[in-house]
């Protein structure tokens, strides 16, 4: 029997939440932005079946380029795709059973395999570093050590709403770990922005900082703490399974413009 899609803006957020609760860990970057400061930048796309919620879209504005989060069904994201005008240029995020279909609509300029990683907070151990607290003030700074190849989706907002840290070495910020976000009212965390300059690696400041972080994150009562590695970037992966961290499930991520 051939399914017949109904597509609908969401604007419910009990709604999108109970669909996104379906794949809590997965949609964790989705769940955060139905805090009220994201909500507002973000555009949720629904295809139904018999009433039924079973794929959605989110489109996310509030960065340098507009991040598409799919998640359910693949008709059923296709059908979103096909009665819904999404931006010329976009960051996508879908699971591995998305991609091919995501082709017919969009050419990826680079499809890159991911783990999505929790933390099992028994695992954990916080450390004692040299870390400082970074604010808005240190915004600058920040920018200037990613410009050397990190903080992709970095945003000085983040600093604002966010925990950062980092490791000075006589004033200059040489290693930092942050967040993606934040949401307390929905109970989750994203840890990225992870970068050490390149001429201070090996000494252990990305773990020093991410630990940090995950510290904060769990005394202010997180429950679920999430962040995306490279399923290529090995020492990464080390570094947070030494921190607690899991592998979840695949993903795949990257930019690409329409068909």
């Amino acid at each position: 029997m051939i399914k017949v899609w109904k597509i609908v803006d969401l604007t419910d957020k009990a709604r999108i939440l109970t669909f996104l609760e379906t794949d809590r860990l997965y949609a964790g970057y989705a769940v955060g932005d139905l805090e009220p400061r994201l909500f507002a930048q973000s555009t949720w796309v629904g295809a139904e079946e018999t009433g039924r919620l079973q794929a959605l879209i989110l489109n996310f504005s509030g960065l340098k380029q507009p991040a598409l989060f799919l998640m359910g069904d693949v008709n059923g994201l296709r059908a979103i795709l096909e009665n819904t005008r999404c931006p010329e240029h976009a960051y996508i995020t879908c699971r591995t059973e998305h991609l091919a279909m995501t082709h017919d609509f969009y050419r990826w300029n680079r499809t890159i395999p991911m783990w999505r990683m929790v933390l099992e907070s028994a695992r954990f151990e916080a450390i004692k570093g040299n870390c400082v607290r970074l604010t808005s003030i240190h915004s600058s700074q920040l920018t200037e050590l990613y410009s050397l190849g990190g903080g992709i989706g970095f945003s000085a907002t983040q600093v604002q709403y966010g925990v950062f840290y980092g490791i000075f070495v006589e004033r200059k910020l040489v290693a930092v770990a942050g967040t993606h976000l934040i949401s307390a009212n929905y109970g989750v965390a994203a840890v990225g922005n992870v970068f050490t300059h390149p001429d201070f690696r090996g000494k252990g400041f990305g773990t020093a900082t991410s630990n940090a972080v995950v510290s904060e994150l769990l005394e202010i009562g997180i429950p679920d703490i999430i962040l995306n590695v490279g399923q290529d970037n090995s020492s990464a992966i080390r570094i947070y399974e030494r921190l607690g961290f899991k592998n979840y499930c695949p993903f795949f991520e990257g930019p690409a413009c329409v068909r």
